[in-house]
């Protein structure tokens, strides 16, 4: 007997009669002769609309009770499939974060996971339920309602199948695996039989909203192997998981566009020590996550400092860098949110030289200029405008992965 943690996306649980489709599925995992543990996001655009009625009371609602509020979207979702499965004659029950014992930070609306109590979830299973768990949310140590952010329904799936050492995670979405790009908007992207913990890190943080990089995270450093597939159809699924040298045969494995950026830029920054510090000490005090940083070369004492961030956060970044500024003394400040980051991928370009060259060039005869340049061993990324954004994914993804297939 296998246990089994599944994760159900919002568009897998959109309508009852798609509740129903993943009711089938859950009770067919379950005959075969498995322990299954199902987690589930609100549905369809349920966290959408609630953070829309929520601006429609206030400009700036506190982020605890955003929480209350975006928590409740997961709390019907588990309550609909338990019904769904119930309907099937299989036993079940449906809990919330807090009731399985996922404890978190207390940072509202952006939690991080601390612990798991796997108490309440193994008594369920001991007695032969299939337990279908809230995602996206927790609870602090002071009993305080968390929750994870964008996708963390991801990453409570991949928290549980780490806590209760799973047999596997497998995700289900609207899309059946992971692709060398976004098929929408590269036709000739192929879908990969399996990719590497690092790649598919670097991909989700890069913009592929195939799963949540802190799930990817999770994943790795507890040797969760999860298993990408689609809620719609039986068609085999994307393998994420360690890779072996031998399995890098491609030099480039994906391609990732991202139009969540901001660029926001500091000048006449005075050359001294704990100028960064000050900078990036006040933004990490909002809980701003700060992505691509570049500093210009010292001229006459003074530099310029560039970084990104997600649109999400601009506005309270340009008000941290205006307070910031005037503390360190600096002549200025701008921002721009009309720029997109570009991105290849892949474990092959540790042993591969020229990749970054052969990137620039192709972008290049696309007469796209470059912003701003990041690179990690196996991940370039370039800031670009968002208007070249596609034209630029589908130039590289044929350069370096191919056309599309016929």
């Amino acid at each position: 007997m296998a246990l089994i943690v599944q994760k159900y996306g919002g568009t897998s649980v959109a309508n009852p009669e798609r509740i129903k489709n993943v009711a089938r599925r859950v009770v067919a995992t379950r005959r075969a002769g498995n322990q299954v543990v199902v987690v589930v996001s609100a549905p369809g655009d349920t966290t959408d609309e609630l953070i829309a009625l929520a601006k429609q009371i206030t400009d700036r609602p506190s982020p605890r009770e955003m929480d209350m509020l975006l928590a409740t979207g997961e709390q019907m979702s588990i309550a609909l499939l338990a019904m769904a499965i119930q309907d099937l004659n299989e036993p079940v029950i449906s809990l919330t974060g807090p009731q399985v014992g996922i404890v978190t930070d207390s940072v509202h609306t952006k939690a991080k996971i601390l612990s798991v109590s796997c108490e309440r979830l193994e008594k369920e299973l001991q007695k032969g339920n299939i337990v279908i768990v809230a995602g996206f949310q927790g609870m602090t140590c002071e009993h305080e309602i968390t929750t994870l952010g964008r996708g963390g329904s991801d990453t409570t799936a991949v928290a549980l199948a780490a806590a209760l050492k799973a047999d596997v995670c497998q995700i289900y979405t609207d899309v059946d695996g992971v692709y060398t790009a976004d098929p929408r908007v590269v036709p000739g992207a192929r879908k990969l039989a399996s990719i590497s913990y690092d790649e598919m890190l670097e991909l989700a943080s890069l913009g592929a909203q195939v799963l949540q990089p802190r799930s990817v995270e999770f994943a790795k450093l507890h040797g969760v192997v999860l298993e990408v597939r689609s809620s719609f159809n039986n068609n085999e699924g994307t393998l994420v998981k360690e890779v072996t040298e031998m399995e890098k045969a491609m030099v480039v494995s994906g391609v990732a566009g991202d139009k969540n950026v901001a660029r926001l830029a500091v000048f006449g920054v005075p050359d001294r020590p704990g100028i960064a510090k000050t900078l990036f000490s006040a933004l990490a005090r909002e809980s701003i996550n700060v992505d691509m940083i570049v500093q210009s070369y010292m001229r006459d004492g003074i530099n310029d400092i560039a970084f990104t961030i997600g649109r999400d956060d601009l506005d309270k970044a340009v008000r941290v860098c205006e307070q910031v500024k005037e503390e360190i003394g600096a002549s200025g400040m701008a921002y721009d949110d009309r720029v997109a980051k570009v991105s290849i991928v892949g474990a092959g370009m540790i042993t591969n030289p020229g990749v970054a060259a052969e990137m620039f060039a192709c972008l290049a005869e696309q007469g796209i200029n470059i912003h701003m340049i990041s690179t990690s061993e196996i991940k370039i990324s370039c800031i670009i405008d968002e208007e070249h954004l596609t034209r630029a994914m589908k130039a590289l993804h044929e350069r370096f992965i191919g056309p599309a297939e016929s």
